[in-house]
């Protein structure tokens, strides 16, 4: 006889038995098994790991911030190297002032919010948008930029990856987002060796130049005998406004290295307790880190006579009055100078330049860590779908991680993963979310002055209000200059996408008002419908009809009809025949369909009805077979789907399933359920088995 469904807990499992297929093992394969949401406070991040993983983007920055400003000066010819210290020393001022005032905004706002956060509560719904869109953007980027030059480092260690750059950034970004659906604590020690790895391979590096610099056997840089003609319009002596401006381009490019600073704010959550405090001082160590790091690539590449231009200049360098030849490598300015400081040593080469690779393909985890984090907070407000704000099979915001890198892929084949240009694109959403979270901290201090009355406080309030004061001046100044110097080699393609993100946040906003506007409940909606007229569709008179017949006559509506769609006439005197000979005790509706058509009748009859009894509603019951295998949902309930996808639209018409398992939906589930219930290692110190039984 008919198996009808239990509610017992095999119920459960059948339920179970969906998520069971090729899907979910290649799922459980590449991010391991799924966690209790218990377990969520098992993934939160003591100090020694939270500073690799918040703080890899801003270190990882002296990889490429440095070669940058380079870059810039090099329009003027290897001459205008000389002003590289003082840019250096300008942007780390600048650091030095962000991380300061960022140490007020994580004191203030531990939740997580960051720069969204704080400019949404302080400066409004408008503002606080314009911030998220900013930042969006600035995380693709940063993903971008950082694989980007991963590879570019990667192909300097390995030629054979010359000119493949773009599909290994592609790949790798791939790679990192995979680690992270695993989620933070079990790729935490992943991300933090390299960092770690990192910051000793440069301390080693400096320590080794300075060591031979002092006494006077640093070598030249293979480059250095390289010559660079100025590019056009900057030959000679430049004017004043001349010099200000290259000054300025250097110095906007080399402002690179404060991405990710924000990240630390909005990963608060992630931070053990206390997570203010600990979260302050990650930011701290980052800046000092940081800065250290960038002053002194900077100096060691002026000392051993680094030459760099941007890889479409190749035209403006020449050796010994010829131009180079086509085949000559002009490497990043951590590889030059790691072949200088390390001349005769070559694992020491080897070895840096594999972890500035191995960093800043890791560099991109901050943004894997602030862009998941900001779209559940987004998805929270209304702002953004709310898949974003839904956590994994690991605790991580997958939807979020999957994004990111989808978009970052894009933005890789765009510009063939191509840093430099890359980078032009690349500071502007940093900087607009600097500014006004900056201004909103200023409008938070100033607000709570007004009702503080305890002298202490009071005067720790007015010290935090006068460094987010200097931080936004400073930023507002910054922000400025990128601009201005950046809007025509690329600038405007961020401004243009942080506009194109802004309105599609206003508008999902919109979308979610006016759903929930028309959800609200209210006392017309305690009436009940004056008629309920229920119909079985009907295409043969077999266990699954049967099924859906008892069950809609069990629910005692008003009037009770099979339905079912004549095509074939032979078809149908059988189907009319058996029907009496079964002597079912419900009236059978036959709907002719001169055009074989079998939707459209049932939907045009369902609606009539519906239109009789305004005040009435319409149940229509669907007979659903139920399979364990997928090729099988491919064979079966297809006329159904689309029945459903039609009556769905229809007001006042209520659609039902009434599904029929299979032989196959019962194998299925046995073995959903014997994977749900096997012992494996670890379940015993996790409390699994317990849970289970």
């Amino acid at each position: 006889g008919p198996r009808y469904p239990q509610v017992t807990s095999g119920a459960a499992r059948a339920v179970a038995f969906r998520s069971v297929g090729v899907g979910d093992v290649s799922k459980r394969i590449l991010l391991g098994r799924k966690l209790r949401s218990s377990q969520l406070g098992e993934t939160l991040l003591p100090k020694r790991i939270a500073l690799p993983v918040f703080a890899s983007d801003a270190l990882s920055s002296v990889a490429y911030a440095p070669d940058e400003i380079l870059i810039m000066l090099s329009l003027a010819g290897a001459s205008a190297y000389t002003y590289s210290w003082q840019v250096g020393v300008a942007v780390a001022v600048v650091m030095a002032v962000v991380i300061a005032s960022y140490r007020q905004t994580v004191q203030a706002y531990p939740s997580g919010g960051g720069d969204y956060e704080v400019a949404r509560t302080n400066l409004g719904e408008k503002a606080g948008t314009t911030v998220a869109s900013a930042l969006l953007i600035d995380y693709v980027l940063t993903v971008a930029v950082s694989i980007s030059a991963g590879a570019q480092y990667a192909a300097a260690a390995l030629p054979v990856l010359s000119g493949h750059e773009g599909a290994v950034a592609a790949g790798l970004v791939a790679f990192v987002a995979a680690l992270n659906l695993r989620g933070v604590r079990e790729s935490r020690a992943i991300f933090a060796a390299p960092t770690y790895l990192f910051m000793l391979a440069m301390g080693a590096m400096v320590v080794v130049g300075a060591v031979r610099w002092w006494s006077g056997n640093l070598p030249r840089a293979a480059s250095a005998d390289i010559t660079i003609v100025p590019h056009e319009g900057l030959e000679g002596p430049l004017t004043t406004l001349a010099l200000v401006f290259l000054l300025a381009r250097a110095f906007s490019s080399g402002c690179v290295a404060l991405t990710g600073v924000e990240a630390v704010s909005t990963g608060v959550p992630a931070f053990r307790r206390p997570k203010a405090r600990n979260a302050g001082t990650t930011l701290l160590l980052l800046g000092l880190i940081a800065v250290t790091m960038m002053l002194s690539v900077i100096i060691l590449a002026r000392e051993i006579g680094v030459r760099i231009v941007d890889p479409s200049d190749r035209d403006r360098l020449f050796l010994d009055g010829a131009p180079v030849p086509e085949d000559y490598d002009l490497d990043t300015l951590i590889s030059q100078i790691a072949e200088s400081v390390f001349s005769g040593f070559p694992p020491g080469f080897y070895f840096t330049v594999t972890v500035t690779a191995v960093i800043l393909l890791f560099a991109a985890n901050t943004a894997f860590n602030g862009f998941p984090v900001l779209g559940s907070i987004l998805a929270r407000d209304g702002y953004a779908p709310r898949a974003f704000g839904s956590r994994g099979d690991r605790l991580a915001y997958s939807n979020g991680i999957v994004a990111l890198a989808a978009l970052a892929i894009v933005l890789i084949w765009a510009f063939d993963a191509e840093v430099t240009r890359l980078i032009q694109l690349y500071i502007v959403g940093v900087f607009v979310s600097f500014t006004l979270s900056q201004l909103g901290m200023v409008r938070h201090w100033t607000r709570a002055l007004a009702e503080e009355r305890d002298a202490a406080e009071r005067h720790r309030m007015m010290r935090a209000r006068v460094l987010n004061a200097v931080g936004l001046t400073m930023t507002s100044l910054v922000l400025v200059v990128v601009v201005v110097t950046k809007f025509l080699a690329g600038a405007w393609i961020t401004i243009l996408a942080i506009t194109f993100f802004y309105v599609v946040m206003q508008a999902i906003r919109t979308h979610y008002d006016r759903v929930s506007a028309e959800l609200a409940a209210d006392e017309e909606d305690k009436v009940l419908p004056t008629r309920v007229h229920a119909m079985v569709l009907v295409s043969k008179l077999h266990k699954p009809t049967l099924r859906a017949l008892a069950f809609a006559k069990a629910t005692r509506p008003n009037a009770l009809e099979g339905v079912y769609v004549a095509t074939d006439g032979r078809a149908t005197s059988a189907l009319m025949a058996e029907w009496d000979e079964r002597d079912i005790d419900l009236p059978l509706k036959v709907l002719h369909s001169p055009y074989r058509e079998l939707i459209r009748p049932i939907v045009e009859y369902a609606t009539e009805i519906r239109r009789a009894n305004p005040r009435g509603v319409v149940a229509v019951y669907i007979p659903e077979y139920v399979v364990g295998r997928w090729w099988e949902q491919l064979l079966h309930n297809q006329t159904a789907l689309r029945l459903k996808g039609r009556l769905l639209f229809q007001p006042g018409i209520m659609v039902i399933s009434v599904p029929y398992q299979l032989q196959s939906s019962e194998a299925a589930r046995e073995r959903a359920y014997d994977d749900d219930t096997r012992v494996r290692p670890g379940d015993l110190r996790r409390g699994d088995v317990r849970d289970r039984r």
